[in-house]
């Protein structure tokens, strides 16, 4: 299918930079093939007026757990481990497939009404996730989250359910897979070890919670010795393609590791400050050229998958924390959203950047709002006054997946339905923590 997108305002890339400019864009079956000029032989199958509109790369959401969403507002103002293994992991405990499998819908749901485009989900129950993206059609990256000790046989079944649901899904170029071990908490020494002689031997990256909290830093260095940075070294995780959720509590020797591994942090502003955790040291590690990317954390944490929500955090509060307004730059958060992130899951050839030849994954903003007027530098717009809600139009892989608002890929109403069951199932609606 052609589809064109008519005298827009896009932001492209420029060097290290990024501008905004009107162009006309021209998207074939899956990918952008014309930027400003037609490409030969190119049949319109479907014309997108562009005025007043502005298009933008899908954000990319590089940390979460989508079935949480219906867990959304049922464990706040808890210490980090009061609410994970107090409140989260008996909900969990109780969580069937179905249920898993709408939370990730609405998930989804609330994520492409957003802008965003691509997520990288930690899971449990398998094939749940996959087949809301496959039906939604969404882009993810999922992780079957790993927990066990040394060789254990609980261990080794959620290793093979990892490959399980990545050989499932091999008819989807939607959907790509790696290992995910869960934290230095819940897995030991020997089990990280075989988790990253697995990823080795499999040719997949890691996606892992480290230095999270002050509690698992001392909990660490009790028994280990160490950071968990540094754990997670010398167990070998990061001699693959890693990427390393939250990374609060580090140092300087844990950033040199990082760099030198080549290892992408993505920061969860919202959820570490909701649960008490801290501010990532977001400038320290841009200084060091560490890729740093961006994500949500589930809804049980956030409480909310809005990825502008976050890139307005993420560019206001180490400004804040640092008393210096230089630091996290618009331009720098939209990239940190984009195509850092791009490029943290692998994926920065295909999608993270409007380019000719990438996957045509866009969002398209409605500039005729409050927050985006006026129209003198959109960019910074973006970081801070835009709230997600400027979203009127979603294309993914060249399908269009939302427009006007509407999601065309799923039934809403449906999803709303389910997920409110669940609640009554669980009597979540009648707790308080």
């Amino acid at each position: 299918m052609g589809i064109v997108i008519k005298k827009a305002l896009a932001v492209l890339p420029q060097g290290a930079d990024d501008v905004v400019q009107e162009t006309d864009l021209y998207i074939e079956r899956d990918r952008i093939a014309g930027i400003g000029q037609k490409p030969s032989g190119f049949q319109e199958d479907k014309v997108i007026d562009g005025t007043d509109k502005l298009v933008i790369p899908g954000l990319v959401n590089c940390h979460t757990h989508a079935y949480m969403t219906f867990m959304r507002n049922v464990a706040d103002d808890l210490s980090f481990m009061d609410w994970l293994f107090g409140t989260i992991d008996p909900i969990e405990q109780q969580m069937t497939d179905e249920d898993a499998y709408w939370g990730a819908n609405l998930a989804i749901i609330e994520m492409m009404k957003s802008g965003t485009t691509c997520f990288n989900d930690m899971q449990m129950n398998i094939h749940q996730t996959t087949r809301a993206v496959k039906e939604s059609g969404m882009r993810a990256v999922i992780s079957r989250g790993l927990v066990g000790s040394g060789s254990d046989e609980s261990g080794r079944m959620r290793l093979q359910q990892a490959y399980e649901e990545r050989d499932a899904a091999k008819d989807c170029d939607r959907l790509s897979f790696v290992l995910g071990p869960h934290a230095p908490y819940t897995c030991d020494e020997e089990y990280l070890k075989i988790v990253a002689a697995e990823a080795k031997k499999n040719g997949m990256g890691i996606h892992m919670h480290l230095s999270e909290s002050v509690s698992e830093i001392e909990q660490i260095r009790e028994k280990y010795g160490c950071s968990p940075i540094a754990l997670a070294d010398r167990c070998g995780l990061f001699d693959v393609p890693a990427l390393a959720a939250h990374c609060v509590q580090i140092d300087e020797a844990d950033m040199d590791i990082l760099k030198a591994k080549n290892v992408s942090v993505v920061t969860n502003p919202a959820s570490n400050m909701k649960l008490g955790n801290g501010f990532a040291p977001v400038p320290a590690m841009l200084a060091k050229g560490i890729n740093v990317c961006l994500g949500t954390d589930g809804a049980a944490s956030n409480n909310c998958l809005n990825m502008f929500h976050e890139l307005s955090l993420l560019t206001l509060i180490h400004k804040g924390a640092g008393k210096t307004p230089q630091c996290v730059s618009a331009k720098e958060g939209f990239r940190i959203a984009t195509i850092n992130g791009a490029r943290a899951l692998g994926l920065e050839k295909e999608i993270g950047s409007i380019e000719v030849g990438k996957k045509a994954d866009l969002a398209i903003l409605d500039l005729n709002v409050p927050s985006l007027t006026p129209r003198n530098n959109l960019i910074a717009g973006l970081s801070y006054s835009a709230n997600g809600s400027e979203v009127d139009t979603v294309i993914i892989d060249g399908c269009v997946t939302m427009e006007h608002r509407q999601i065309l890929t799923m039934d809403e109403k449906l999803v709303y339905r389910k997920v409110q069951e669940i609640i009554e199932r669980m009597e979540l609606d009648k707790k308080t923590y």
